[in-house]
């Protein structure tokens, strides 16, 4: 697992504007909660965040320096623009060294689909209980070999060491389904042309005629 070491600052300013005015400055408005604490309203440097995201995972584990001393924390939840990608928000948990906490792994998938398979993939992450300072960045599967009509579950998983699962084993995650054939899509396709057809409107000698005798107040 990476751990990165980020410089916070307390934020003094909340609410659309004071988030927009953060952003401008090149930061990224956040809060830290956790253990009971009040929560803490801080802003992380944009650059820097955004490369411990890319190289660490989500689940990166961030030394911030606030206020002269260092809190440990991981990205919860983390908001971005629909359009740029960017980071709007974000919510972190304050964790200690030697805690365990729950988190979402993101599946790493490998393998080639056999054959006139089909991958239908239910779920891209699994939920696991680990070492905060340990948690893993994803988790590996290998489809190959699967035949058609194989599925992989959660407790199919082969876990890094220190991880236990905490969601529901018989989760599904992956699927190996039959591929459509050429007849298959040509059908579905047809039927799709056919449902948006337009309705015909009706003929013109079907229409009635208006009343010549009558008037519009």
């Amino acid at each position: 697992m990476s751990e990165v070491r980020l410089s916070a600052e307390v934020r003094s300013e909340f609410g659309k504007g004071g988030a927009r005015r953060t952003r401008r400055a090149g930061k990224i408005p956040a809060v830290i909660y956790g253990h009971g604490d009040n929560p803490r309203h801080v802003s992380l440097p944009e650059r820097e965040f955004t490369a411990a995201i890319r190289h660490g995972g989500t689940n990166v584990l961030l030394t911030l320096e606030l206020e002269g001393e260092d809190q440990l924390a991981i990205p919860k939840a983390i908001q971005r623009h629909a359009i740029k990608g960017t980071f709007d928000h974000v919510d972190l948990l304050a964790v200690r060294r030697g805690e365990k906490v729950t988190v979402d792994v993101p599946l790493a998938i490998s393998g080639e689909v056999v054959a006139g398979g089909l991958l239908a993939q239910e779920h891209t992450a699994v939920t696991v209980q680990a070492e905060a300072t340990h948690l893993p960045s994803e988790i590996a599967v290998s489809i190959e070999s699967l035949e058609i009509g194989s599925h992989i579950t959660a407790g199919d998983l082969k876990l890094p060491q220190g991880c236990v699962l905490a969601g529901d084993p018989e989760q599904m995650l992956l699927l190996i389904q039959e591929a459509p054939t050429a007849a298959d899509l040509e059908a579905t396709e047809g039927e799709s042309i056919e449902e948006a057809a337009p309705a015909e409107s009706p003929a013109a000698e079907d229409v009635p005629a208006e009343d010549e005798g009558s008037t519009t107040e």
